[in-house]
Parts: C-alpha cells; sequence; structure tokens
C-alpha cells in the first residue's frame, strides 16, 4: 500500500479526474491518505482515513517513505480555530507561512507556554509557529474506542454528546457548499461527519447509515442531543429541545442553520420533519440494543 500526506490548506476530492468535475469531499492539511490508482498524468484516485474515495491533484498532495515515518512518529495536534496562520517565529509580526483550516493536523514540536505559542512541524518539512489556544490535543478514533466503548461511563457519554454538539455549532452562519466540509463552505453530511470527526469518531462521511461505521438506529422518541437525523439525501444533528442543526442550501438559510422540530416554533420548517427515515445515534439509549 503506498500513502501520501495532504499538503494544501485543504484537498479537494473529486468524481473523475478534472478540476471541473463535482466536488465530492474536502480532506485537511496534514491528513494521511491511501492512494489506489495512479494512472492519470496529474491525479491521484484515494482513499481518506473515513473510507471516502476520489480523485485528488497531485500538487495537493505529497509522498516520500522517510517524510511518512517521520509524521507518524511526531505527537500530533489538531486545529481548533476556523482558521490559523502559521508563521515563521512566534511573535504576530512573523511572515505567515501557510494558513490552516479547522481539522487541520500539525506535528508538535515544542510549547512557549508563557507566550502563548506551539512551534509545530509541517508535512513537507518545515518549521512554524502557531497559537496555543488554535490547537487541542489530537483524538484518534482508536483512543476514542479505548476510552469510550471500553471504559465509557454516563459522565463521559454526556460529555461527548455535548462537544460533538458544540463542534457542529461553531460553523453557524458558514455557507453551504456541496462536498465541502470546512469554514469555507460545508454541506450536511460534511457537517456531521466533521463535527463526529474533531472528537475522535469516524463516521460515514454520506447522508445513510453504513454497515462497518459506529452510527446505528435508534427509535424516534430516544433521540438525545448529537444523535442524528435522516432524510433523503439529507442529515442534521438533533441539539435538544426540539431542534437540530444542519448544512441547507434552501434560499434564505445557504449555509449551517438551526430549525425546529415543533410546528408552533418560528424556525420550523414544515418541509423536513414528515420526511425524516432514521434517527441514528453513536450510544446506546436505554431500551436499545
Amino acid at each position: 500500500m503506498k500513502y501520501a500526506l495532504v499538503n494544501a490548506t485543504l484537498a479537494s476530492l473529486r468524481k473523475e479526474p478534472d478540476r471541473y468535475s463535482e466536488l465530492v469531499d474536502e480532506n485537511f492539511y496534514g491528513r494521511k491518505v491511501e492512494i489506489l490508482k495512479d494512472d492519470a498524468l496529474e491525479w491521484f484516485f484515494v482513499k481518506t482515513e473515513y473510507r471516502y474515495t476520489g480523485y485528488v491533484h497531485k500538487s495537493q498532495l505529497i509522498i516520500g517513505e522517510r517524510l511518512l515515518q517521520m509524521w507518524d512518529k511526531y505527537a500530533k495536534m489538531i486545529v481548533i480555530q476556523a482558521y490559523a496562520d502559521v508563521l515563521d517565529q512566534p511573535k504576530i509580526q512573523g511572515f505567515r507561512i501557510t494558513s490552516l483550516t479547522r481539522g487541520a493536523l500539525v506535528a508538535v514540536l515544542d510549547y512557549d507556554e508563557e507566550n502563548g505559542w506551539v512551534k509545530i512541524a509541517l508535512c513537507d518539512g518545515r518549521n512554524g509557529y502557531i497559537k496555543r489556544g488554535f490547537l487541542a490535543d489530537y483524538i484518534t478514533d482508536a483512543f476514542f474506542i479505548d476510552n469510550y466503548y471500553n471504559r465509557g461511563t454516563k459522565e463521559t457519554e454526556d460529555a461527548l454528546r455535548k462537544s460533538v454538539v458544540e463542534a457542529a455549532l461553531s460553523y453557524l452562519g458558514t455557507q453551504y457548499r456541496w462536498g465541502g466540509k470546512s469554514p469555507l463552505g460545508i454541506d450536511c453530511s460534511g457537517l456531521c461527519s466533521v463535527a463526529y470527526l474533531l472528537n475522535g469518531v469516524i463516521i460515514y462521511r454520506d447522508s445513510a447509515i453504513m454497515p462497518g461505521f459506529p452510527i446505528h438506529e435508534v427509535p424516534y422518541e430516544a433521540m438525545k442531543t448529537a444523535d442524528l437525523l435522516y432524510f433523503p439525501g439529507h442529515i442534521a444533528m438533533y441539539i435538544g429541545e426540539d431542534r437540530y442543526v444542519h448544512a441547507t442550501a434552501k434560499s434564505g438559510s445557504d449555509g449551517v442553520v438551526i430549525n425546529s422540530l415543533n410546528p408552533c416554533d418560528p424556525d420550523y420548517r414544515e418541509d423536513l420533519p414528515e420526511k425524516i427515515t432514521a434517527v441514528g445515534s453513536l450510544f446506546y439509549s436505554d431500551g436499545c440494543e
């Protein structure tokens, strides 16, 4: 198997090896992808860590066995700021090397806690500095499984539900972008999947409950915060008190908004509640196996 690292602020995954082809997904800086095919002059056909596939332009990836080994060796942090500049020195007057979006991974070299900077390595070997408040510890899917599924408690479930909802709400006001998954633009399944990804959980990228991924169907009556509402071709996240957050292209919304399931509320959308096909949850609610 051959792997590469995303070496662009966002790597565009396209349906076909053509820059004008449909955007099916975006992947973040520093993320590893598996190269499945290299049969186009300028494109790789890749699979992401969350098992999504598409064509990525070679200019957005970096390959090299030694580089990948070095990258795997470093401790990682994840960017949680919507946009974060990487500077060549630990002061705001520094030269901007690049900018990263929420979800990007960086390798940690050193901390300057007193002044609030972290020295990082980029995946192409360059070093830079980023504000400590723009980063969080990187939680892997394996860490999540070990600490929640194997040793989880009611308290850890509640905390995780709250954190997932907060991650989704951090995109409020973001424009709708088909195939998007960043603060520059995001679609409905991108919003839900990235909210979980930021918490170390890999769920299916599209608006469906798929075997092999941790989301399972639960009764509507058992729905809790951070559970997912499925519609034909659409997905939303329940945030409590009859409300849900979603990315919608509906005229007048055009992005990430909150709507209500209650017909008495002013933000009720009458076209969606009647179309709910399933409720999905990462968690096992009372009465559900």
